[in-house]
């Protein structure tokens, strides 16, 4: 499916990375597992996969109804120290056990894990209180985890989501910036209202309004849902410049017209892969620290590489029909008639 770039829809004035995904920043991998099966299970797991030590992290809560696991030990510490998974709802918990088991297979016996496992509801499409994900689909998607391209859309944990009235899912997006460190985001979007979608700052969702393209039968026009933005970097930031980083997500959310309403849970994190050797037994550390007065064009690829990776995720993902009803994709030739590019 073409992305945002093929259809010449360009957000921003950086450019992107060689694959314009999070997995530009080098040592990350990606990898999905996607359940569709019979008539009413549409849905799955996410994970990305940093370099295998711990990073330099911060998170951001823009609306609290929803779960982000692993963030207290994140404020407190600073650190990233597990991979990240992303599904739905009501899989967190079998997600989060499957990647400690992961990690103890994986060499860690004997050590403790607090993994990072985001969710979104994707109810509408899925049978979600049937507990379709299992531990061996959190082991397939990391088997599956790879660099480069991004598979995106109804995938993985974006499999059963809905963006601003439209089918949603899995998007990403990544910019270089001018010292040549690279911004990578990966979203899982579920979130917005239709006439309020904006691309470019065109109203768009107002332009392709219900009589063009249906609704969900269930009031997606409320706005109700939920969005995760995972932000990578290899700029050498320390914490409290990883959390500035992660609350610029609201401002890619906000250019697509999301609002964070009440019954959303929207979360950011970010983590930077600038410095290493965080867990070395020495008394004292060599740092690095990215110049503040340097940091508002890492500011700026966040919330481009925002917005871009909710048009990737809407984009690339197709009609489904589930458990609630169908829920259309967004038409790339309207979406051009209404930019003013057809």
């Amino acid at each position: 499916m073409p992305r945002a770039r093929d259809l010449g829809i360009e957000i921003g004035r950086l450019p992107p990375g060689p694959a314009n995904a999070i997995t530009d920043v080098e040592g990350i991998r990606v990898g999905h597992t996607t359940l569709l099966e019979g008539d009413s299970v549409r849905t799955g797991v996410t994970v990305v996969v940093p370099p295998a030590e711990p990073f330099f992290a911060g998170a951001h809560r823009i609306n609290g109804n929803g779960e982000l696991t692993g963030l207290e030990w994140i404020r407190d510490s600073g650190l990233l120290t597990t991979p990240i998974g992303l599904t739905n709802t009501h899989s967190v918990g079998v997600v989060r056990d499957a990647l400690v088991a992961a990690a103890q297979h994986g060499g860690s016996e004997g050590r403790w894990s607090l993994p990072v496992v985001g969710e979104t509801w994707d109810g509408f499409l899925n049978d979600i209180n049937g507990f379709h994900v299992k531990p061996e689909h959190v082991a397939s998607a990391l088997a599956g985890t790879r660099d480069g391209a991004v598979e995106e859309g109804a995938v993985g944990g974006g499999t059963g989501m809905v963006c601003h009235g439209f089918k949603g899912g899995i998007g990403t997006a990544s910019r270089v910036v001018d010292d040549g460190w690279i911004v990578g985001v990966l979203v899982q979007a579920n979130h917005g209202r239709r006439a309020r979608l904006r691309v470019n700052g065109v109203p768009v969702g107002e332009r392709i309004g219900a009589d063009r393209v249906p609704l969900p039968e269930r009031d997606w026009d409320s706005g109700s849902g939920s969005i995760i933005v995972l932000i990578a970097t290899d700029a050498p930031l320390l914490p409290i410049q990883c959390e500035r980083l992660a609350r610029r997500a609201a401002f890619g959310i906000a250019r697509t017209g999301g609002m964070g309403e009440h019954s959303s849970g929207d979360f950011g994190l970010c983590f930077a892969t600038g410095n290493h050797g965080l867990e070395a037994a020495e008394a004292e550390l060599p740092l690095r620290m990215l110049n503040d007065k340097r940091i508002d064009v890492l500011y700026e690829a966040t919330i481009d590489t925002v917005e871009e990776s909710i048009l990737n995720a809407m984009l690339a993902a197709e009609t489904m029909t589930g458990s609630g009803g169908t829920v259309h994709a967004l038409p790339h030739d309207l979406l051009l008639e209404a930019l003013g590019l057809s």
